[in-house]
């Protein structure tokens, strides 16, 4: 059995001056969301044998924010073809794990994310979890997808069973949408 989960990349400053999006940093909310994330899955007792990570600021920081939260160290191998990529590429970057690792923590950005959930789980009128995805897979959310493979090579779309979707905003309203 296999275990994929995806974070999407907290919130980030688009106030911020930077040259490169590339260069964006997370914004307060988006540092108290991806420390609420990691509460939760030190709280939930939930680890990985690998972590996997653009290497674009926001994901840099959501990752240290996140740290904290779980209270240990995460020291993520850093693969810029993850930076923007499409579901198709992510694919092939799962695909590519080693086997010994049997639990994925792979971070980054959408639309390629929510589009890998949306390859990976079938489309099924009970799921109400891959219903909320395809709806909006919001920042600093953890998607987990479960596969019943021995390698990460034999991981196809429609073959996998969405266990767990958790937004910041499931676990503490103020870090939901703007009321405006």
């Amino acid at each position: 059995m296999k275990k994929l989960t995806l974070l999407r990349h907290a919130k980030s400053g688009w106030d911020d001056p930077v040259a490169r999006d590339f260069d964006r940093p997370l914004n307060a909310r988006g540092k108290r969301a991806a420390l609420r994330i990691g509460q939760y899955l030190r709280d939930n007792d939930l680890h990985y044998d690998h972590v996997l990570s653009s290497p674009a600021i926001r994901c840099v920081e959501t990752i240290e924010q996140l740290a904290q939260g779980v209270g240990e160290t995460i020291a993520p191998s850093w693969d810029k073809r993850i930076y923007l990529a499409s579901a198709v590429s992510l694919l092939d970057v799962v695909q590519e794990t080693d086997d010994r690792h049997d639990s994925l923590l792979l971070v980054g950005h959408n639309p390629g994310l929510e589009d890998l959930v949306l390859m990976l789980v079938p489309d099924r009128i009970d799921d109400e979890a891959r219903d909320q995805v395809e709806e909006k897979f919001p920042t600093a959310s953890l998607a987990e997808i479960s596969f019943p493979v021995e390698r990460w090579d034999d991981v196809r779309p429609n073959g996998g069973t969405l266990s767990l979707f958790v937004r910041p905003r499931d676990l503490d309203p103020s870090l939901g949408p703007d009321q405006s």
